[in-house]
């Protein structure tokens, strides 16, 4: 509590809260100098409530990604010290969300089809997920499919990749990029929310299937975190959803 009640310290855990952002970006956003903003990063970094990895397109670059795990976990037990009566009860993190969610990557053949494909199964299919990728690939990769399968149960076999044209026209509530390279195309996704997640590509590490394990459920516990954000469609705009599907 005491790490995060510092007014700048608090700022930055918020932008990091709407999407990993690089460090002049949140200087750009907090009006601070860059030196005391690096300093602040370093103490969040220091209670593990921040961490920072570097950006796969440019190396010189370094993306911050706020861990909302360990943000729950520190703030209960902050809140627990205070009160038992204070002590988080179990109850479920989201209700019945909906919308639309666009994934984005380069070459849609890991990344974004395992998170759309993530983010449906944990939705129950109520919201709906779509993945697409700048220069797609022939074909997904062979550990994308077969990590879906053996940790949760999803077939992605006869799964297509997707060129971002393909879904140009349809409107989300949410678009996500997951790839430092393709968050730099100039792209207008009208009025949905934005965010990147900053992941490395799992088959550029010599195609290492714990590598696919790790990112899978990286983007496991980020959707997970994502559906707290969605909010239950109207009857309306379920109807519009159905019909730009269709």
């Amino acid at each position: 509590m005491r790490m995060a009640s510092h007014p700048l310290r608090w700022t930055l855990l918020t932008e990091l809260a709407a999407s990993d952002r690089r460090v002049r970006e949140l200087v750009a956003t907090v009006g601070e100098p860059q030196n005391l903003v690096s300093y602040h990063l370093r103490l969040l970094r220091s209670a593990g409530l921040v961490t920072v990895r570097r950006s796969n397109f440019d190396g010189r670059d370094s993306y911050y990604h706020l861990d909302l795990a360990r943000c729950g976990t520190a703030f209960a037990e902050a809140a627990s010290a205070l009160h038992p009566a204070l002590t988080p009860t179990a109850a479920p993190p989201y209700g019945m969300p909906g919308g639309a969610v666009l994934f984005l990557c380069t070459g849609n053949s890991a990344r974004s089809p395992m998170a759309a494909a993530l983010l449906r199964h944990r939705s129950g299919g109520r919201v709906e997920a779509a993945s697409a990728g700048s220069h797609p690939k022939s074909a997904l990769h062979p550990n994308a499919v077969r990590v879906m399968r053996e940790d949760y149960d999803i077939d992605l076999s006869g799964h297509r990749t997707t060129p971002l044209s393909a879904v140009v026209d349809r409107r989300f509530d949410y678009v996500i990029t997951l790839c430092d390279k393709v968050r730099e195309v100039p792209r207008d996704h009208g009025s949905a929310e934005t965010a990147h997640w900053s992941l490395p590509d799992p088959a550029a590490s010599g195609d290492s299937y714990p590598e696919f394990r790790r990112i899978a459920a990286e983007l496991d516990i980020r959707n997970r975190q994502l559906l707290t954000l969605l909010t239950p469609l109207t009857t309306d705009r379920r109807n519009d959803h159905v019909q730009q599907r269709n």
